[in-house]
């Protein structure tokens, strides 16, 4: 993109897209990101960046800031329900969701988390809930979480044509077997990583999220893999980086990951103008003749 910075969908090798189908194609807008665009990224060194977002307003401010893809993820049992977990989330519950945030964006690659419950009965689960994220809400992609263990399921899925992103290392569904929030891929458990990376990779996913783990354990699975590698917590040495929005925007409750910068206090601004509007409205000052109709 001529003047603009690098992003995903900065190569322009392919030209302006058709409607198959027939009926007016989109023309003039910004090039929407393909699952090509994650391998031309990691080809040409291009860092890919990726938000989560459960709602159409912030995810148009997100695809309009230019971030490359959007995750519609479990992460909305914390920060949508107020669950103290991502487990209790439903299919039924991210799907409204997921739905609202494809409609909102023009460029960005959107990805439905699959909650947990939905694929660990096996490929056939896996594809039924997969299938039903497609249909029901316009996303261009699933995650799940799981390296060897669900190596049959993603295979599954991608054989039905549904793209798939990976996710290994910390995986939050299984944070009670993993014994809490706990780094993975220290010491000999990098093996394993590794192992978890090649079985993705073999059985399809375009891309794989490396969550918790230490920066040079991503370094080698990202030298590893053909396939682009995305941070949560995973250091520097990634093909992109991905975050929770309510973390670096100052609203998550508690305690913040220590590999999340604050970039704004969200949390203050709208205390202090709700206080505001409380005044305003108890004073009289709000509504004036300004904001009245005649």
């Amino acid at each position: 993109m001529s003047g603009e910075p690098q992003t995903a969908a900065s190569d322009t090798s392919a030209g302006t897209e058709q409607n198959p189908y027939g009926g007016a194609a989109a023309s003039g807008g910004p090039k929407r990101v393909r699952t090509r665009h994650f391998q031309n990224a990691k080809r040409d060194g291009i860092k890919i960046t990726g938000l989560t977002s459960y709602d159409q307003l912030t995810a148009r401010i997100f695809d309009e800031a230019g971030i490359d893809f959007l995750l519609v993820g479990d992460s909305a049992g914390n920060n949508v329900f107020g669950y103290e977990t991502t487990l209790p989330v439903t299919v039924d519950e991210l799907i409204p969701l997921t739905r609202a945030v494809a409609g909102a964006v023009k460029r960005a690659f959107v990805v439905a988390d699959m909650p947990f419950g939905s694929y660990e009965n096996g490929p056939e689960d896996a594809l039924h809930t997969a299938v039903r994220f497609m249909k029901e809400t316009g996303a261009h992609a699933v995650k799940l979480e799981g390296g060897e263990r669900s190596q049959k399921q993603i295979r599954r899925i991608v054989g039905a044509g549904i793209p798939v992103m990976a996710h290994i290392g910390y995986t939050p569904q299984s944070e009670h077997g993993l014994g809490g929030h706990v780094i993975q891929g220290r010491g000999d458990e990098v093996k394993q990583l590794l192992a978890d990376a090649k079985a993705v990779q073999d059985a399809g996913a375009f891309a794989v999220v490396l969550e918790m783990v230490p920066a040079d354990a991503a370094r080698q699975v990202t030298e590893l893999l053909e396939i682009p590698t995305i941070s949560v917590g995973a250091g520097p040495h990634t093909d992109g980086q991905l975050l929770v929005w309510t973390d670096w925007a100052g609203l998550t409750i508690g305690r913040v990951p220590k590999f999340v910068k604050q970039y704004a206090d969200l949390s203050g601004i709208l205390s202090a103008a709700a206080k505001e509007w409380r005044t305003d409205v108890e004073s009289g000052v709000y509504p004036n003749s300004e904001h009245s109709y005649e």
